[in-house]
């Protein structure tokens, strides 16, 4: 391992977060701390994860698409970050490629993502 996987590895492990297995299509559910001027509220963020960038650094990221009062919304999340709460997988999509950005071109059902029943979990 080099010296900088190395200095990230550590960083990570510090940090202390458990990060689900989640990929491009699976829909997840973001706890996001908000802060209001001086009181701190956790505002969850659900939707479909259409990109992951990073791998596994530490500046990795990911990006959540949902449908909010009938306009697209996307939000990009650092995976590390300190305002992320909680991550969690509600559903797996079955999906065929890493970035799923031509569902911003899609509405209604040719926007679905099928679900995955066969996902076994990584070891």
């Amino acid at each position: 391992m080099n010296l900088i996987a190395q200095i990230e590895a550590e960083q990570i492990a510090a940090l202390g977060k458990t990060i689900p297995d989640f990929k491009a299509g699976d829909t997840v559910r973001v706890g996001y701390k908000v802060t209001e001027g001086t009181r701190s509220r956790v505002q969850m963020y659900e939707g479909v994860c259409i990109a992951r960038k990073g791998g596994d650094t530490v500046a990795a990221s990911f990006t959540v698409r949902k449908i909010s009062f009938g306009e697209g919304v996307e939000r990009v999340f650092p995976l590390y970050s300190t305002n992320i709460d909680s991550i969690e997988v509600v559903r797996r999509g079955r999906v065929r490629r890493a970035k799923l950005y031509y569902l911003r071109d899609r509405r209604g059902k040719s926007a679905r993502i099928a679900e995955d029943n066969t996902y076994k979990p990584k070891a």
